[in-house]
């Protein structure tokens, strides 16, 4: 199926592959684009995919009495560098947006395996049964670890605040956040009527599990959507360009005033959420960003999961929660 828009044919959707689709594989195909436009789409959707969707990585670890990771803990049969190796294999997830603290606590002799580490609710150790180290006495072997969300690639060095004074036995740890551990794709011919000189856009996404293939190819089109919008509100040539936050003043306080009286169907929330949120009698958007995380979360089942969603959603229209309201906005719901 494909669309037509000043005479360039375009695709309608994008398919998946139901066959080979899992948890942290997925393949996807749309077509017809023009000539080079697969190509195009193709690279931008790869680069971002691999460099800029969110996630999360434990950033440092402490143990106590050991100041740096050439260090060997008496009763372990790892020296500290592999046991960073292996906590680096981690692969987690969560759900709060503020730095998180595990810990674990094991006595010898035997492996110690994630499935001992004591974690926030709001994170998700998803290879649980990851060995960390092997005690070899009856000794005792604690961590702690610090989660925290981020993007890309960050350098242990760079997680270190100069501000703060540094705790003996504080490691820090360089953190992939990416989700996306792989991205391939390819063009191929395609035809539309007797036309064959059109691109098949075809994507092969791998994930670490934290996040579904689908879904982190939604994030990353939303990314580079997101980066395309200032290209769109473009001045004549010739003219001379005014200052966006000047000439867009007027435009963007109506445009703000609107979303803010949009009905919350619109935002395309879960069943879930949307039953929450009209069991408050929050029934527009500025009733919604009216509240405050601890005012949503005092919803009767109302949890994390759905504050997420509703940030996320609110995120996408440049709205947040507990944001002051502009005149012309309906008074709320509930007065």
């Amino acid at each position: 199926m494909h669309v037509r828009w000043r005479g360039l044919e375009l695709p309608a959707k994008v398919v998946a592959d139901e066959r080979s689709l899992t948890r942290t594989f997925g393949r996807f195909t749309a077509e017809p684009f023009e000539r080079g436009f697969g190509t195009t789409v193709g690279n931008s959707l790869r680069r971002i995919l691999l460099s800029s969707l969110e996630g999360a990585a434990i950033t440092k670890v402490r143990i106590p009495n050991v100041s740096h990771e050439f260090t060997q803990i008496p009763g372990v049969q790892e020296d500290v560098t592999d046991i960073l190796l292996n906590v680096k294999d981690l692969v987690v997830s969560m759900d709060s947006d503020e730095p998180k603290t595990m810990r674990l606590i094991a006595e010898g002799p035997g492996e110690v395996t994630a499935d001992l580490i004591q974690a926030d609710p709001s994170i998700t150790i998803h290879n649980s049964t990851k060995v960390l180290a092997t005690l070899t006495t009856k000794t005792e072997l604690a961590m702690e670890f610090t989660v925290s969300r981020g993007r890309g690639y960050v350098p242990a060095a760079e997680q270190i605040d100069p501000a703060e004074d540094q705790v003996i036995g504080d490691i820090p740890m360089d953190a992939i956040y990416s989700p996306v551990l792989r991205v391939r794709y390819r063009v191929e011919d395609t035809r539309v009527g007797q036309r064959t000189n059109y691109d098949k856009l075809i994507v092969d996404i791998w994930t670490n599990g934290t996040i579904t293939p689908e879904m982190a190819l939604v994030e990353s089109a939303k990314i580079l959507r997101k980066h395309l919008n200032p290209f769109v509100q473009y001045e004549a040539a010739g003219t001379t360009v005014v200052p966006a936050e000047i000439a867009s003043q007027g435009a963007s306080e109506a445009e703000l005033v609107r979303k803010l009286n949009m009905p919350i169907t619109e935002l395309d929330l879960s069943v879930r959420a949307s039953n929450c949120l009209e069991s408050a009698q929050v029934r527009t958007v500025a009733d919604l960003v009216r509240k405050t995380e601890n005012d949503l979360l005092e919803v009767r089942a109302f949890g994390k999961t759905s504050l997420r969603e509703v940030k996320y959603k609110l995120d996408e229209l440049g709205l947040s929660l507990g944001m002051p309201m502009p005149e012309g906005v309906s008074p709320p719901s509930n007065a």
